[in-house]
């Protein structure tokens, strides 16, 4: 990669224009060999190996999805790959490219874009993936739309194929995120831990594509909320799961916030969404991949029950983020 151009001090977006943006974009993203045509062309062309190319496109909306006092620029670079990234990860694939839309205020000082980039390329590197494209365009808040491709050496893991006596189990953390923005929405900035667990997600990279070697039936990534997106998997498979929450030893930090607001922590495990672990379902008996813990059960729906329960009873708290 090579060294990004300095800029002038207190230069905007409307000081450097689209092209002298673009221009300093494709210096920091670096391409990989799987990249045939990267950015400054019509289109991108990645390389595709004998497989499955999926994609996915998610949206932030400043205000709505993120705020700039609460991160950096860098952070919620980093946190709009992620989310991207997590998807082909719930498919059992690996990301190889990205492109990334920008509407952007012609006050936003310039170096938050570049500083915005700058993260994105960070978490894409992760995973080996290129930035390869995009679009820029002036608006009256920040919206990032970031659209990534990928690719499954074996058959991609779909929501659907959960099938009663299979075991439930997640790979990593989960209610993080959403002390953070407890927290964060209270005007603090601590625990410490839980507010970075907002600000930058960590999702199990490696966990997606082990599940699926390993024989997942079922898979998602928990970016909604625990209970909303076990019930995804519970609606597609037409099966009832049940989550233990025993099976969620809650960390001082989640404690902490809890005792500090007056709720009860195990809230922000079944309806936090954010950190973006991967939840998938194998058959009983199965030796789970490394980094997957058990924390529920699939069995047969009956007429009226409802999809998901907790600890075998219906879950009456809020299941998770709705968009509308």
């Amino acid at each position: 990669m090579t060294s990004p151009t300095p800029i002038a001090a207190g230069a905007t977006v409307a000081d450097l224009g689209e092209f002298g943006l673009v221009k300093e974009f494709v210096g920091r993203f670096q391409q990989g060999a799987q990249v045939y045509v990267g950015p400054g062309d019509d289109a991108a062309v990645v390389r595709a190996p004998k497989g499955h190319v999926v994609v996915s496109t998610d949206l932030l909306v400043e205000g709505r999805h993120f705020r700039r006092e609460w991160a950096s620029a860098r952070d919620i670079g980093r946190r709009a790959a992620a989310q991207n990234l997590s998807d082909i990860n719930a498919m059992g694939g690996r990301a190889t490219a990205l492109t990334v839309g920008l509407a952007l205020p012609r006050d936003l000082p310039a170096q938050w874009v570049l500083d915005l980039a700058d993260g994105i390329a960070e978490e894409a590197a992760l995973v080996g993936a290129s930035i390869v494209g995009g679009d820029l365009t002036a608006g009256s808040e920040v919206v990032i739309a970031v659209t990534v491709l990928g690719e499954c050496a074996v058959a991609p893991v779909l929501r659907s194929g959960a099938q009663p006596g299979d075991v439930l189990a997640i790979a990593g953390r989960q209610g993080w995120a959403a002390a953070g923005l407890a927290v964060l929405g209270r005007g603090f900035r601590s625990p410490r831990k839980v507010v970075e667990a907002h600000q930058r997600p960590e999702p199990p990279y490696e966990a997606g594509p082990a599940a699926a070697a390993a024989g997942a039936t079922a898979m998602i990534d928990v970016s909604d909320g625990l209970v909303a997106d076990v019930g995804h998997v519970a609606e597609g498979s037409g099966v009832a799961i049940d989550i233990d929450t025993a099976a969620f030893p809650l960390d001082e930090p989640l404690q902490a916030v809890g005792a500090a607001l007056g709720v009860d922590p195990m809230e922000f495990v079944l309806g936090g969404g954010e950190d973006h672990p991967i939840v998938a379902t194998f058959p009983a008996g199965s030796s789970l991949p490394a980094g997957f813990r058990e924390i529920g059960r699939v069995t047969a729906r009956a007429d009226g029950a409802p999809a998901v329960t907790v600890d075998g009873s219906a879950y009456d708290g809020s299941p998770g983020h709705t968009h509308f």
